[in-house]
């Protein structure tokens, strides 16, 4: 190994010995409870009609509600909405009060080094996004434990919420995001993982694409409550198999461009975002710092981490289970609620299944409820995410789907969060 490549493994090597500190600990803790303005943006800071598309196609999903405006014209909706689950790549920044500076300094640089997996999330929805529609959101941690791992020994498991909402100061959605931070020398030495790859034969990938042939979207066609029975299924449907295109191509559609955290980026943009973000940049074998997301493409930094190959983003497997129950109920239903756990790893090869039954009817505030386990099961029979779902059905009785009031307490916030907006935009001017 020449001098050259000696310094560049030390420095990959050094880049996986970070530790979880008790320090940071007590000190992330003392952010619990503290909201913000969120002031960066994503992707897509609004909706349109393309975004909206080219989300929706970024997780496979062909659904014309969301695609073809056209077709969204002649539906309940009078025109294009996005999927409800596109609310987590959409956010524009908003002026705002910043955390107390002992905060603040208490609190930089935490975790640094630490792997992060996104290990599930809850929402509930209450607007539609259309086009045209700006969302802003305020977020905090809302809870953090030490738990010890059979993947990577102690680990961190913390909750963040975004509260987001539109440019008329409608509340859209409550997201909150479970995250796992790993100490990655401790996942890699922890266990050892080791999967068969998958392969595939010419007559299988036939057969898969037979059956995405096969698929059936409900559509228009109308799914009244009183013919949904508690046991019945969904019409299953599949999800790969992954290749890391399919990553790039959930990617194109808005996930993950945080330039603090690490998205994928070019040259001058790279360079620049290293320097905001140092931490979400390891060094590959040749030295070259390059995004820590590539363990969902790339093998050598996935099995670095203690994983045997590349594999998706777990939020990907939440928007494939999102995908499976807005095909079955169709045009006229509502997600309310999707609350979702990723459990085991879906690698690059792997052919997901998405499976679902109804576990319960009811009626609540005057409209009917119908409720779902949902899960993803590979081709090794392995079930890598599970799902609930709370869904408003058309009934013949109570009459069409609707969203729920927003929490006064919530209405308020974001109106004061608005305004402060406004008057920090105005003193600027």
């Amino acid at each position: 190994m020449s001098d050259t490549a000696k310094e560049a493994d030390s420095i990959y090597k050094d880049s996986i010995s970070a530790v979880i500190k008790d320090e940071d600990i007590a000190a992330a803790r003392e952010l619990i409870g503290h909201e913000k303005a969120h002031i960066f943006p994503e992707y897509h800071t609004e909706a349109a009609v393309d975004s909206i598309r080219n989300f929706a196609t970024s997780y496979g999903d062909n659904n014309p509600l969301y695609g073809n405006p056209d077709y969204a014209a002649k539906t309940r909706w009078k025109g294009q909405i996005a999927p409800a689950i596109m609310a987590a790549v959409i956010n524009k920044p908003l002026r705002g009060d910043r955390l107390p500076k002992e905060l603040r300094e208490k609190t930089k640089g935490l975790f640094k080094g630490l792997h992060t997996f996104v290990s599930g999330s809850n929402w509930t929805w209450y607007n539609p996004i259309r086009p045209g529609d700006t969302i802003h959101s305020f977020v905090g941690d809302e809870g953090l434990e030490v738990k010890d791992s059979e993947f990577a020994g102690r680990t961190l498991v913390r909750t963040r919420r975004d509260v987001k909402f539109n440019q008329r100061g409608e509340l859209v959605a409550i997201y909150r995001t479970i995250y796992i931070n790993a100490e990655r020398k401790k996942a890699k030495e922890k266990k050892k993982y080791s999967i068969e790859p998958a392969t595939w034969t010419k007559e299988q990938i036939a057969e898969i694409d037979a059956a995405y042939a096969n698929e059936k979207r409900r559509g228009k066609e109308k799914l009244y409550w009183e013919d949904v029975n508690v046991g019945d299924t969904i019409a299953s449907i599949q999800k790969g198999p992954l290749t890391a295109t399919e990553v790039m191509v959930f990617h194109a559609g808005g996930y993950a461009w945080n330039p603090q955290f690490g998205r994928p980026a070019a040259s001058r943009i790279a360079s620049l975002d290293r320097a905001i973000g140092p931490q979400a940049y390891v060094p590959n074998q040749a030295g070259v710092p390059d995004t820590a997301y590539r363990v969902h493409w790339d093998d050598d930094w996935a099995r670095a981490i203690g994983v045997p190959a590349a594999y998706d983003y777990g939020v990907m497997r939440e928007c494939w289970m999102h995908h499976a129950i807005c095909d079955w109920m169709g045009d006229d239903g509502i997600i309310l609620r999707q609350s979702d756990t990723v459990r085991k790893f879906n690698y690059l090869g792997d052919l997901q299944s998405i499976t679902g039954t109804v576990t319960g009817k009811d009626i609540q505030d005057g409209q009917a409820i119908v409720t779902f386990d949902v899960k993803c099961t590979s081709q090794r029979n392995e079930d890598t995410a599970f799902a609930n779902f709370t869904v408003a059905l058309p009934s013949r009785d109570h009459g069409d789907a609707h969203y729920p009031e927003a929490p006064e307490e919530l209405t308020q916030k974001i109106a004061a969060i608005l305004a402060r907006h406004q008057e920090l935009m105005s003193a600027d001017a």
